[in-house]
């Protein structure tokens, strides 16, 4: 038996459930800040999109076609920034 079994016999049950509840509540605040810090992640990314124009790749079905104004000839490239 080790010195936390000992100590865990020792305890009541609502001593025990203290613990656990503090421990979640450990746990939910750090999964919340990782959260957080993957959303912060993301707006920047978003600004960085946001802030590039999109310029349209135009694709051919044959050499000899001309482009047409046309969203069905458009192809957009999103390349994700680096941070």
């Amino acid at each position: 038996m080790d010195i936390n079994d000992s100590e865990a016999e020792s305890a009541g049950p609502i001593e025990l459930v203290t613990d656990l509840s503090e421990i979640v509540a450990q746990c939910a605040a750090s999964n919340l800040l990782d959260f957080a810090a993957q959303l912060a992640g993301l707006v920047e990314d978003l600004k960085a999109l946001a802030a590039r124009p999109i310029e349209p790749t135009p694709t051919f079905s044959e050499a000899d076609d001309q482009p047409e104004a046309g969203l069905s000839d458009i192809t957009l490239e999103i390349e994700p920034s680096i941070q």
